[in-house]
């Protein structure tokens, strides 16, 4: 019985342009939704851009045009990148529709009614210039833990500190530069810990990956705090219903944007929101990165519970794209936008370069550009295209075009390439596209020894029918592997199956053999890919220094870095070490020989006790950069918990001697 299932990516916000790091979510998602059809069920893809908050409104504002517009232009710009890199949504909508102001209105009074909204009177930061209130990152200063200058108001590139606006040294406006004022202000506030109960059943059940699992405990043992709603005017977005001046904050009606993109689609198309949506018919997933898992692990589902609304069955979570081991970096030229990217090479190579480094986990996913070039080579053109080359071709110009029948070595090596077949629908099923596209690759080597042995270049000069059984083997072949990566490359498939004069390829067609069968003129499938192009691409990003406009306020900072799988200490082998910079550290109560020290560790912080506090004194050890065992189990101590491991040695006392780094290192960098 097929299976129906509707499948959500994250909203790109509407600040600025597509990347090839945003781009891993979207064809991550992409090949499993083309997966589930090519195995016969029904699979819709849903998306939208996300426009609202208070980033948009300053950007529209400095291009002097109306948010409306800004959020339309750039509208058309990510829905060409994605077509172009043949992502295709059943339906590709925005969060400022009538639809999303719609549901989020309902929830929001559904929430209100069920007790779980509560009013708080707040101090904020305001700009009385600007006549507005100020989120965290239009607030800049001094900060006020390193000193370091032109900072943000709720943490520090510098020491990696943070804080709030109100602590900000000399801080002024970063709109119009003025000081700020504070000012107080009604805010409305979900309950979010009334729903504790419900949220911690949901990730029980395996909402989610077992490593963000172990993160969202963490939240839960710390206890989970209100969370502010409301934004106030000026503000681009919802206003809230019985409140004056009053908008609802861009992270609540952004993940709602997912419930009015299905109901556009199904308003226009005729069918069932509640079916789609809101049944057990209908199979339900997300696909996000990991830096927005607290949005949607925890405060979009337990709003869906609170208003009565299904959550999701699943949450599939991803890492982020590093580029030669790297963060991706403008001044290397790194930082690829896809229509960067579009200008020089072929879409289907990244679609292939992703697919064969994806896994169903949350660990980080590096571009290496060698490493692109030879895959893209090597594999795509080497082993596919080849196969289809040195076959279709001859059989063509030789043969009239018409396959013949199997013989037992074809047929052999066409039932050991069909036997895959449910290994690989397994992997796709799984996310874990890495060991489909091993597993393929190695059935390409098998099929392309088959002809090297046959040799059908030598055989066609001299025994023209010999020559037809090997080519229908290899032509059986093509049809078999191009079914295998049809969700990967569906242009490839689309070209292969009109030189093999077959209708659009499904998993049902692998044991179908094409015996006796008449193909058409074969056409180029897939070109290399040269150095010089990567290197154009990379010139053109280096080029484009254009600074990007800030992101959308108050998104947590999760892992730039991946970190490996938790262990003991009697796995100490397995340690993964990290550059980690120490942002604070203070004395253990009760503990004379113990330091508290906050680690930064690219992006996500630690707390980790060392019993080093008889060699240094802590304020020593500020901004220091030493080695940290980054996967250790966290340990539960009468103090506290302690999240990792310092490196140092020595026989005790104030003869202890940390390993540290040398300042020029990066926070997150792995030690081989």
């Amino acid at each position: 019985m097929s299976r129906k299932i509707v499948v959500t990516s994250a909203l790109p916000y509407s600040n600025g342009p597509i990347h090839i790091g945003h781009l891993v979510e979207y064809l991550q998602t992409d090949i499993w939704v083309r997966f589930q059809k090519i195995c016969g069920n029904q699979c819709f893809y849903f998306c939208a851009d996300d426009t609202h908050g208070t980033p948009i409104m300053i950007s529209a504002r400095d291009k002097n045009i109306e948010p409306e517009k800004l959020i339309d232009q750039v509208h058309k710009e990510h829905k060409a990148d994605f077509d172009n890199f043949f992502i295709e949504f059943d339906n590709y909508y925005s969060t400022h529709s009538p639809e999303n102001k719609q549901f989020s209105q309902e929830i929001y009074k559904r929430l209100k009614q069920a007790g779980s909204i509560v009013k708080k009177n707040i101090e904020q930061t305001y700009c009385e210039n600007c006549n507005m209130f100020l989120p965290d990152r239009f607030v800049r200063g001094i900060c006020p833990k390193c000193k370091a200058d032109d900072q943000y108001g709720d943490s520090c590139d510098k020491c990696g500190g943070t804080y709030h606006p109100t602590d900000l040294i000399e801080s002024h406006c970063s709109v119009c530069g003025n000081t700020p004022s504070l000012k107080k202000s009604d805010h409305l506030f979900f309950k979010l810990a009334d729903y504790t109960p419900q949220l911690k059943e949901l990730i029980a059940s395996g909402y989610t990956q077992q490593s963000m699992s172990n993160k969202l405990k963490e939240w839960f043992d710390s206890g989970l705090k209100d969370w502010d709603i409301s934004r106030d005017g000026p503000y681009f977005g919802f206003e809230i219903p019985g409140e004056e001046n009053k908008f609802f904050y861009v992270w609540l009606d952004a993940p709602i944007g997912y419930m009015a993109s299905v109901k556009n689609y199904c308003d226009n198309n005729g069918l069932d929101f509640e079916k789609l949506w809101n049944s057990d018919e209908y199979e339900l997933y997300h696909f996000i990165g990991k830096d927005i898992m607290y949005f949607h692990a925890l405060f979009f589902p337990a709003m869906l519970i609170g208003s009565g609304y299904k959550t999701a069955d699943k949450l599939f979570v991803h890492g982020f794209l590093t580029v030669n081991g790297e963060k991706m970096s403008k001044s290397k030229g790194t930082f690829i936008k896809a229509s960067t990217y579009l200008n020089h090479l072929n879409p289907e190579y990244l679609r292939y370069y992703y697919a064969s480094k994806l896994t169903g986990g949350v660990e980080d996913l590096d571009l290496s550009v060698e490493d692109f070039i030879n895959k893209t080579n090597s594999n795509l053109v080497g082993k596919f295209a080849n196969l289809a080359s040195r076959s279709g071709p001859m059989l063509k110009k030789k043969l009239d075009g018409k396959t013949g029948a199997l013989n037992q070595a074809g047929k052999k090596l066409i039932e050991k390439l069909a036997s895959a077949k449910e290994e690989i629908i397994k992997d796709y099923e799984n996310l874990n596209y890495a060991s489909a596209v091993r597993l393929i690759v190695s059935l390409a080597d098998d099929a392309n020894k088959y002809i090297e042995e046959n040799e059908p270049w030598k055989t066609v000069k001299e025994d023209l029918e010999k020559t037809r059984t090997t080519l229908t083997a290899a032509i059986n072949a093509v049809k078999i592997l191009t079914i295998y990566l049809k969700p990967i490359l569906p242009e490839y498939a689309g070209k292969v199956e009109e030189f093999l004069n077959v209708e659009p390829l499904t998993f049902d067609d692998v044991e179908k053999t094409l015996e006796n069968h008449t193909i058409n003129k074969f056409k180029r499938l897939i070109n290399r890919v040269e150095r010089e192009q990567v290197d154009a691409m990379i010139e053109e990003s280096k080029q484009d220094q254009a600074q990007q406009p800030p992101t959308k306020e108050e998104k947590p900072q999760l892992p730039i870095e991946p970190i490996a799988q938790e262990c003991t200490i009697d796995d100490f082998i397995k340690a993964d070490l990290r550059i980690a910079k120490v942002i604070e550290v203070g004395p253990v109560e009760g503990a004379d020989k113990l330091l508290a020290l906050k680690l930064d560790i690219g992006g996500i912080e630690k707390n980790v006790f060392a019993g080093i506090a008889k060699a240094y004194k802590p304020e020593e050890l500020i901004g220091k950069l030493v080695v940290c065992v980054a996967n250790l189990k966290p340990r539960k101590m009468k103090f506290g918990i302690s999240e990792g491991m310092i490196l140092a040695a020595g026989p005790g006392g104030k003869d202890i001697f940390m390993l540290s780094v040398d300042q020029g290192a990066t926070p997150g960098q792995r030690i081989k």
